[in-house]
């Protein structure tokens, strides 16, 4: 069998695995297990649609039907209860799905294939100036699901609302709403909606040039953005300034950048500066939307708790916070800051408030299931599929010829001990 397999085209590892030994992690279970089997066999004719590695309709049938396959359990099981036509006709428009799905996708060959997308879709995060609270939340729900992104090997990845907050550092209503502006302008893709204790799936994706087209959200005493309406006469603020997800990531879950504390804004300022190139208050007003007059008042927090340095009308970041990736946070500091402002200690009271919810909910699922099963055997009466009498107490004798090969230890459900038709044993 594995050397059958070894000589199939383009079949990764995991898919390998998938085929030979089935879904033992769970990642394609369903509501049934006739769902689980349909999901399983819909991942493998992804896996064998990959440009350049495509398997023949011939390929595809012996693989699931033809071969003794763990993964393939569900096509023969298909073939066996509606015949070789149905099942080689509902195999075959699977395939067919699987690559017209693949074909309106990038071509993903290898991980590093699938980084550069993540690159590419980090950059076009980092060009956009989001303004406001909610462009600052909605900054930071991209920034946490770009290091899932990565995690993961590709722009799909799966996380539940309550690991994002925890991610984002805020509340979980937050992130809800987040994720419904990302959605309506197409940064974001629902592609399964979680069930039980599966999380969700998503999808990153950068918006079509249409949906690129934001409104100006400035108010009334705002700098506008740069290349908006209303931004002629304004000097050029594109001069490297930009907020890094990266250092952006590195400290919005902090209890130093809580909402009580710095906050938001502050983390996106942070995430902005520099060691060695300056910015000022104008630049930086620029670069995250944000009012100017708030750029300053968090600017001085900053200054004052020793995360930003000021000198000559120009913001830097220290030293000690500068790593090749710009920002590298001392943890110390941090804590330290937290305690100053208050906010110390309210990261790990969510998470345990959130850990204490997704407890509750395991033992309601349990509960439930148990009360389900209960009311199923109170409704309704098993049926006894083995007669009485078929076999002699005294004797153990099977006096019923029919039954013979038949195990009926249970005689409400018989089983035949090997894959045999137990009609052709009989007659």
């Amino acid at each position: 069998m594995t050397e059958w397999v070894q000589g199939l085209p383009g079949l990764s590892g995991r898919a390998r695995q998938l085929l030979l030994e089935g879904d033992t992690d769970g990642r394609y279970a369903g509501r049934t297990p006739a769902d689980s089997g349909y999901r399983l066999t819909m991942a493998l004719a992804v896996a064998v649609s990959q440009p350049g590695r495509e398997w023949t309709l011939a390929q595809w049938w012996e693989a699931l039907v033809l071969r003794p396959t763990a993964g393939g359990a569900w096509a023969r099981s298909l073939r066996s209860r509606k015949g070789e036509r149905y099942a080689e006709g509902k195999l075959a428009s699977m395939l067919d799905k699987a690559r017209a799905f693949v074909g309106t996708s990038g071509t993903i060959m290898c991980r590093a294939d699938a980084m550069v997308a993540i690159a590419r879709l980090r950059a076009a995060v980092e060009a956009v100036v989001w303004p406001g609270p909610r462009g600052g939340t909605d900054l930071k729900n991209l920034t946490a699901r770009l290091l899932l992104a990565e995690q993961a090997g590709g722009l799909e990845h799966e996380v539940s609302v309550r690991q994002l907050a925890e991610l984002m550092g805020c509340a979980r209503s937050t992130v809800e709403a987040s994720n419904a502006r990302l959605r309506a302008a197409r940064w974001l893709l629902l592609v399964a909606a979680g069930t039980g204790e599966h999380s969700s799936t998503w999808s990153l994706r950068i918006p079509p040039a249409e949906s690129k087209e934001q409104e100006s959200c400035a108010r009334p005493g705002h700098r506008p953005a740069f290349g908006e309406r209303g931004a002629e006469g304004v000097p050029d603020m594109h001069t490297g300034v930009e907020v890094s997800t990266r250092a952006l990531g590195a400290v919005m879950s902090t209890d130093a950048c809580h909402h009580y504390a710095h906050g938001t804004s502050g983390a996106r300022i942070l995430a902005a500066l520099d060691p060695f190139d300056g910015a000022d208050v104008a630049h930086l007003a620029a670069a995250t939307g944000l009012h100017r007059t708030t750029v300053r008042r968090r600017v001085d927090k900053l200054v004052e708790d020793g995360l930003a340095e000021e000198a000559d009308g120009l913001v830097y970041l220290p030293r000690h916070l500068a790593s090749d990736d710009a920002l590298c946070p001392d943890p110390d500091q941090l804590e330290h800051v937290a305690l100053t402002r208050g906010t110390a200690g309210l990261g790990e009271r969510r998470r345990k408030r959130h850990g204490d919810q997704r407890r509750f909910y395991r033992q309601w699922l349990t509960e439930r299931t148990q009360r389900a099963f209960e009311r199923r055997q109170s409704s309704r009466p098993r049926l006894r599929l083995v007669p009485e009498g078929i076999v002699d107490e005294s004797t153990g004798e099977l006096r019923d010829t029919s039954w013979r090969g038949w195990i009926i230890d249970d005689p409400y459900r018989p089983t035949w001990p090997d894959n045999g038709s137990p009609q052709a044993v009989c007659g």
